[in-house]
């Protein structure tokens, strides 16, 4: 099983996140992935650069490590065919190393663009058409689309990487499934489920196993107590779930929705303190559930730092065990 580093953006500013990745590269990470928001869950996170400059910059800060974005939305705030350009770029500075990693969004990100936000239903319906617009430019040539939601006009790519690049999708159930495992290369998800896996490989054409990659938030520390807390500061917007998450326009949203979340709620879910084995512990959950990869998130962007010259000497050894 592969172990990875989330450059999360939503708690650190960019000079910070493209240090984070090349500290985390000497750490020992096998991978690493990039949240793309427009805003922070909440208030007290307190960033969220662009994400896609910070990509750029990171391809040249690191050397070995493979880079992904966890997720991108490429229906309202970006268009596809923009994203398929960002991609190429993204894939042409790394030499190789990017997989693009797709979601159908959250409220909070594009609401800002104006469009209001559509039920889910229509948002996958946006996200298919967008794999397709994506995928019809990655095999080059001049591209034209017309869709019920996007249109395409001889568009092309001019600065195609020789390697082409993996697309991301993230699902959360049985129908998402269904639809994406068929046109993706990865399946992307928060949550081990056991389900997910085996539906998605036998989805997929073919019915070969492929790669899964899943994310797991952690508050490591020397002072368990003051973890259990920072977790509960930045990261109790967890709890909602992604059914809820995806709704939500902005962060008063995520911290009325999240006022009678206790501490003790968000350590039951978190692994919190200075043990390697909690996390062990949850990736297994991971494993078990057949995912391949797992990005690790160390809650808090002052915390970085001590979190990877743990994961260098203690966690990433335990986790190889």
């Amino acid at each position: 099983m592969r172990i990875g580093y989330t450059l999360m953006t939503e708690q650190a500013g960019p000079n910070d996140l493209v240090r984070f990745a090349a500290e985390a590269e000497q750490a020992g990470f096998d991978f690493e992935v990039m949240s793309d928001h427009y805003s922070p869950w909440l208030d007290e996170q307190g960033h969220a650069p662009y994400a896609w400059s910070v990509l750029g910059a990171v391809t040249q800060s690191t050397e070995r490590v493979e880079l992904m974005t966890y997720v991108t939305c490429p229906t309202m705030r970006y268009h596809p065919a923009v994203v398929a350009q960002k991609a190429a770029t993204v894939q042409a500075l790394s030499g190789g190393r990017f997989t693009l990693g797709l979601g159908a969004g959250e409220n909070l990100n594009e609401h800002v663009v104006g469009r209001g936000w559509p039920p889910a239903n229509v948002r996958h319906d946006m996200l298919a058409e967008a794999v397709q617009i994506i995928g019809g430019l990655f095999d080059g040539g001049y591209f034209d689309y017309e869709g019920k939601h996007f249109r395409v006009d001889s568009a092309k790519l001019w600065d195609l990487p020789e390697k082409r690049i993996p697309i991301g999708v993230a699902v959360s159930g049985s129908q998402s499934v269904q639809r994406f495992a068929p046109v993706a290369d990865v399946m992307i998800a928060v949550e081990p489920k056991a389900e997910l896996s085996s539906e998605w490989d036998a989805t997929k054409l073919g019915g070969a196993p492929s790669r899964k990659v899943g994310q797991l938030p952690v508050s490591w520390g020397t002072d368990r107590d003051a973890a259990v807390k920072r977790a509960h500061e930045q990261f109790r917007w967890f709890a909602g779930g992604w059914k809820v998450n995806a709704e939500l326009p902005g962060p008063s949203g995520f911290a009325g929705a999240t006022q009678f979340v206790r501490e003790d709620d968000v350590a039951g879910s978190i692994p919190c303190g200075p043990d390697a084995e909690p996390i062990v512990e949850s990736v297994r959950e991971f494993e078990k559930a057949g995912f391949t990869d797992v990005a690790l998130v160390q809650i808090g962007g002052d915390q970085q730092e001590g979190f990877l010259d743990f994961a260098e000497k203690e966690l990433l050894p335990a986790l190889r065990e």
